[in-house]
């Protein structure tokens, strides 16, 4: 049913060029749509939260911000066997993709110790918000549980970077659908309880996110073992560790890796801020950060094409197809980013009600909370339309840049974004004081001035050095 519907979108044997937006469609729509189900899967943790109180579904947002900056390091840094992948496919060196993908599990598995190392800094940015009691507590349950299960974590992430890579997304579509479905009904049962299992609340939403991501990574692994990868790629003989391909991976997957960290951290700052104004603010930042997941994560299937076509195209030394689908992603994401646009537009109070505290489940101090916060919501979600059409440029330069192989200048300038970003919310609410609603106004000012320089550097045909001209 699901290739149907694909098929009806695109034909992969009409092409006209390496590059259109035909041909972008076949990776970035798979992806697109695994993105909006992971977005799902998460956004329903927080729905379903959100009925028993402001305070357990601010507590996601904040423990599932922070669990994304400290494992981010680890799971930028294996990304980008997404490119290293395409890249040999473009080259027809098809027995080396699959061993790639191998270097990227074993690295998985190694950083899972460093990653439980870390569970105390999430404890210590905690302790930096001065939470409320109850939200603190909720928060240090749902961040631990998802922390503990990092490994599920990892090896889920490096799992989509195979397929990505050789342009078969289709399968990673499928097995994200899967594990949302089995999230969402672990979430259902988990946290409001059902028969003899007990109401878990917050740690229920948790466990169902680590279920979901389980089963969807079986999926994939069961694909990558089956006969006809096997019988293309030799996946069942690519077991074999390779230490030239691991420091390739490290070498170029680091600075991803960083980029991702220093990204995330700088985001979890712009969180950590906006909840320590106060429960108003804290309440309508997470009901617009809700929303703005649901705009920009299926974005990052975008993303994701954009590494595996350019680095797809720059392993067959054609630039000029590169160049092609960058600007392909474009139109795609900027059409995308229209229809969600309309809806922050137009329908804010709707899409802001619908985190409103059950009467039956919530106090009338949680109700009293969101009401305040609703006006404030609305504002922030109509200011954010801008937010998401230069999420696409971002999103869009970002992943080309990065199949190409030019992972250290992205990895800088977006650190030095992100930064700026948070910088301009500190100044604008605790040095000027200004309302969180308007504070959010020199966010976004701040942030739209990135995709000029991202546009810049493409433009340059400086990332071309990178593998057009070394043959790396």
């Amino acid at each position: 049913m699901v290739d149907a519907i694909l098929n009806r979108f695109y034909r992969p044997s009409k092409f006209k060029k390496n590059g259109d937006v035909k041909d972008v469609l076949v990776v970035a729509l798979p992806m697109l749509l695994s993105m909006s189900f992971d977005t799902i899967m998460t956004f329903i943790d927080r729905l379903f939260l959100s009925k028993l109180g402001p305070a357990e579904m601010n507590a996601a947002l904040g423990a599932g911000a922070v669990q994304l900056a400290l494992t981010m390091f680890f799971t930028g840094a294996i990304s980008y066997t997404t490119a290293m992948v395409a890249q040999r496919l473009g080259a027809k060196q098809r027995g080396d993709c699959a061993k790639v993908f191998m270097q990227a599990v074993y690295l998985s598995l190694v950083c899972v110790p460093l990653l439980y190392l870390t569970i105390p800094v999430g404890h210590f940015a905690f302790g930096l918000e001065h939470l409320p009691a109850d939200q603190l507590e909720y928060q240090k349950t749902y961040f631990n549980i998802l922390m503990f299960g990092g490994v599920i974590t990892l090896v889920r992430n490096a799992a989509p970077c195979f397929f990505s890579g050789i342009g078969e997304t289709k399968i990673v579509m499928k097995a994200a659908f899967v594990g949302m479905i089995v999230n969402v009904v672990c979430n259902f049962v988990l946290i409001y309880g059902l028969g003899p299992i007990p109401a878990l609340g917050v740690a229920g939403a948790a466990y169902g996110t680590l279920i979901g991501n389980l089963v969807s990574t079986v999926i994939l692994f069961a694909k990558f073992f089956g006969r006809d990868c096997s019988e293309r790629f030799s996946s069942r003989k690519s077991f074999a560790f390779s230490a030239p391909l691991t420091r390739e991976l490290l070498k170029k997957g680091i600075p991803s890796g960083v980029e991702m960290f220093l990204n995330m951290t700088a985001f979890q700052l712009l969180i950590l801020m906006f909840h320590a104004l106060g429960p108003e603010a804290a309440t309508a930042s997470s009901v617009m950060f809700n929303w703005d997941m649901v705009a920009y994560v299926p974005l990052m299937g975008l993303e994701i094409a954009s590494t595996s076509l350019v680095g797809r195209y720059v392993g067959a030394r054609d630039g000029a197809a590169a160049s092609r689908s960058t600007y392909s992603g474009l139109k795609l994401g900027w059409g995308y980013s229209l229809i969600m646009g309309i809806f922050f537009v137009f329908l804010p109070g709707v899409l802001t009600d619908i985190f409103k505290p059950d009467v039956a489940e919530a106090t009338a101090e949680a109700i009293a909370i969101f009401d305040a916060a609703r006006p404030m919501s609305i504002f922030m979600l109509q200011i954010a339309t801008l937010y998401i059409f230069v999420e696409v440029l971002l999103v869009v330069y970002a992943g080309a840049l990065r199949g190409a192989g030019d992972t250290v200048w992205v990895m800088f300038t977006c650190a030095i974004m992100n930064w700026c970003v948070a910088g301009a919310l500190y100044v604008a609410a605790y040095v000027f004081h200004l309302p969180a609603h308007y504070a959010w106004i020199a966010v976004v000012a701040v942030y739209g001035t990135a995709p000029i320089i991202f546009w810049m550097r493409w433009k340059s045909g400086k990332w071309r050095r990178h593998v057009l001209e070394k043959g790396n």
